[in-house]
């Protein structure tokens, strides 16, 4: 499943514009709830779980004069049956005042982590595993899904990334503030991450696991960055990979993308890709973009 965050719309008006209803719908533990929140210190009216048939009845609300100017509400899976007729229903609403539908999904692996976690059941019922409900729901969502003005992948946020991605998609921002940039450092042995969007490959890089007093430290030791550092090939690349990255970002912001991962490898993940990750990441925030870093086997055996 793609991992990108898409819009076929400008962003909502900002707070105190003109009157508009955003339905938020999507997967179960997907963040409905977080966003709804958002919306709700945004502004907006917001409501919960909504009986389809009352949703025309706020339609009236948000148009009539001194009315509610703008209101958010959530229309999920817990509709049952009178899910069928949402999109009839969002159409005509559509047609007759400004309206948006988002819609926030996640990866069936992450959503079945977060129904473990807070040990919560899935509103589809116990009768199935969550895995299965996962799929039912998400098979029975997608006519809705192919409906949406916006889409948002929520399987790489925490709830902190995910805030603050819903105020800046309600509220405008900076372009750099649009983009989330996710740096990895991994080793080859133990497989390339599947959710890399790009993947660098560091092994021409002189290997310090062959240096004894190296062999159980990481790049993040100064005497093994300084090391790898004194390679000519080393600086080249560093400075030639962040002009890259740096260029292409922006136009990565204009096709819509809101989050990229960048990983590099070596063939342990131990001490090139570690220093390489972590002064790429540098490089990136200082250019004004948000990047974070995580190194994925650095703390795996020798």
């Amino acid at each position: 499943m793609a991992t990108s965050t898409s819009s076929k719309a400008k962003a909502v008006p900002a707070a105190g514009s003109a009157s508009e209803l955003v339905i938020l719908t999507g997967l179960s533990g997907a963040g409905k709830g977080i966003m709804l929140r958002v919306l709700e210190d945004l502004g907006y009216y917001a409501i919960d779980n909504l009986p389809m048939e009352l949703m025309p009845k706020l339609a009236e609300l948000i148009k009539a004069p001194g009315g509610i100017a703008r209101m958010a509400l959530v229309v999920d899976i817990r509709e049952g049956a009178a899910l069928e007729i949402f999109p009839r229903v969002y159409r005509a609403l559509a047609r007759s005042m400004p309206t948006r539908l988002v819609f926030l999904e996640a990866d069936d692996a992450v959503l079945v982590r977060r129904f473990s976690e807070t040990r919560r059941p899935h509103p589809l019922g116990t009768e199935s595993t969550v895995a299965a409900s996962v799929k039912n729901e998400r098979r029975r969502l997608e006519p809705i899904r192919k409906l949406a003005t916006a889409t948002v992948d929520t399987s790489r946020f925490n709830v902190h990334e995910l805030r603050e991605h819903i105020h800046t998609m309600f509220t405008g921002g900076g372009a750099k503030s649009k983009i989330r940039v996710y740096i990895n450092s991994f080793g080859f042995r133990h497989g390339v991450p599947s959710d890399s969007d790009l993947v660098f490959d560091v092994r021409f890089l002189p290997n310090p696991n062959y240096i004894p007093a190296f062999k159980q430290l990481t790049g993040r030791h100064p005497s093994v960055a300084r090391y790898i550092r004194t390679f000519p090939q080393t600086r080249e690349f560093i400075d030639r990979i962040s002009e890259l990255l740096i260029y292409l970002l922006p136009h990565y912001i204009g096709e819509g993308k809101t989050y990229l991962t960048i990983s590099f490898g070596c063939t342990g993940g131990h001490h090139r890709s570690v220093l390489i990750a972590d002064e790429i990441r540098k490089r990136i925030a200082n250019a004004g973009f948000r990047a974070t870093c995580a190194h994925r086997d650095i703390a795996r055996p020798v």
